[in-house]
């Protein structure tokens, strides 16, 4: 078994020098560029020796109450492969999800077929050119002050861009997701619920109870990234300038967006579900997010540790479970990864298939990297139905400012695009408090 668990560090690049440098590993990374069948079976191939490494790790601190120190660092070193080939599969299939654009033609084709706003767009992005893009639009581009200028980017690049966020946005992968042309989006609710009634087919209808209505309000507000390109990058006409402006920005916004959706004060961005007031279900109370406590100051009991989990499902009513799922970030992953049921299972479960996400006790796993780690009073695990328990307001138009005068001889682009976001049912998501209330 060892020396196939040491083929298996190798192939993920945690060899001989793991000791001396935990991130040199590349092996994965080399192939993340190949086939996703490749990968995903290395992928499988790393659990299952993640799980003889663990096994073994657990009969020893059964035979004497400690495990011994290689044993213990194999565990982690093979974790770490087994996390690496999780990213390097990851991040080959979001390559081959990126959809092409939604224009015919192009420089491979030898022709091209371009809109009116795509080709304005284009000489403008291109050579500063903006008297068509001026011609096209008639008012002013910036929210709020005019002066700011800008450009609404193509229909093709705002789908672009929105498709990609999609995919890479872990929060927004789950969540509803809702255009708007207005800067709030404002949604009445009945905290009572609606008012309904029994009747007779020939009783009359007494007038039912008024509904006590309340409003959430999504402001919408400004994110913006600002690639560089070079004058020879945009003077080359092979080169696709949607699809790099939309490639240029697509991990800007996913990263700053994907931090506001999980603990956003909703000062100058959007709210995450973690600033909203926390308490235990048995107190939960419409806006407010229910926890379920571990019992254990900064981690999960040490006897039977999956029951919190199980208690935190339960704490979801039953129509919210169907399309629930897990939102925890790597570090708690690796510790939940270890957790095994009454009869030896383990609980969490590498993907079926490339392109499924991992699995926990029968629920997706989403890897958000903003959530909180493991500590005191931390909610470092979430559970629920974020569809329909968080919404993100997306307003349409993407808008590009060229500035050439900034950071010569580079030019810089200004792009921005204004998005909100918060809790629209909090019955819909629980958290697990590692606390003792």
């Amino acid at each position: 078994m060892n020396d196939s668990i040491a083929a298996l560090e190798n192939k993920a690049g945690f060899g001989a020098s793991i000791g001396a440098n935990p991130g040199a590993g590349t092996g994965a990374n080399a192939r993340a560029g190949g086939d996703a069948g490749a990968v995903f079976a290395e992928l499988a191939s790393a659990f299952e020796a993640f799980r003889e490494a663990n096994d073994e790790r657990l009969a020893e601190i059964e035979r004497k109450a400690v495990a011994d120190v290689v044993t213990s660092d194999k565990v982690e070193r093979i974790a770490g492969a087994l996390d690496e080939q999780k990213r390097a599969l990851d991040r080959l299939l979001l390559r081959q999800a990126r959809p092409a654009l939604g224009r015919p033609g192009g420089p491979a084709d030898g022709f091209s077929v371009k809109s009116e706003h795509v080709a304005a767009f284009e000489a403008y992005v291109r050579s500063g050119d903006d008297r068509h893009l001026r011609a096209l639009e008639s008012k002013a581009m910036s929210y709020g002050s005019a002066q700011d200028g800008g450009y609404l980017v193509p229909d093709e690049t705002e789908a672009e861009i929105g498709r990609r966020l999609a995919l890479i946005s872990p929060i927004r992968s789950i969540a509803s997701v809702r255009q708007v042309t207005g800067a709030v989006l404002k949604k009445p609710f009945a905290v009572s619920g609606p008012a309904v009634g029994w009747v007779g087919e020939t009783a009359a209808r007494p007038q039912t109870a008024t509904p006590t209505l309340a409003e959430l309000s999504f402001p919408t507000v400004e994110l913006y990234a600002m690639p560089a390109a070079t004058a020879s990058l945009l003077d080359d006409a092979a080169v696709d300038i949607d699809r790099w402006i939309a490639g240029e920005v697509e991990t800007a916004f996913a990263e700053q967006e994907g931090a506001a959706f999980v603990a956003g004060d909703g000062t100058n961005k959007p709210r995450g579900f973690l600033d909203y007031d926390q308490v235990a279900e048995a107190s939960w109370a419409w806006d407010k997010i229910g926890y379920v406590a571990t019992g254990v100051d900064g981690a999960l009991p040490a006897s039977n540790p999956s029951d919190t989990l199980i208690d935190t499902i339960y704490a979801l009513k039953a129509g919210y479970r169907q399309n629930a799922s897990w939102v925890m970030n790597r570090k708690t992953q690796a510790t939940i990864r270890k957790l095994k049921d009454a009869d030896g299972n383990y609980l969490w479960q590498p993907p079926a298939a490339p392109g499924q996400r991992a699995m926990l006790m029968g629920f997706p796993v989403v890897e958000a990297e903003d959530m909180p780690d493991a500590a005191i009073d931390a909610t470092p695990i979430a559970f629920g139905d974020f569809q329909r328990g968080y919404l993100v307001v997306d307003r349409t138009g993407v808008r590009v400012l060229r500035d050439p005068y900034t950071a010569k001889p580079y030019v810089l682009f200004y792009t921005t695009k204004r998005v909100g976001g918060g809790v629209q049912d909090f019955d819909a998501i629980k958290l697990v408090k590692f606390g003792t209330e």
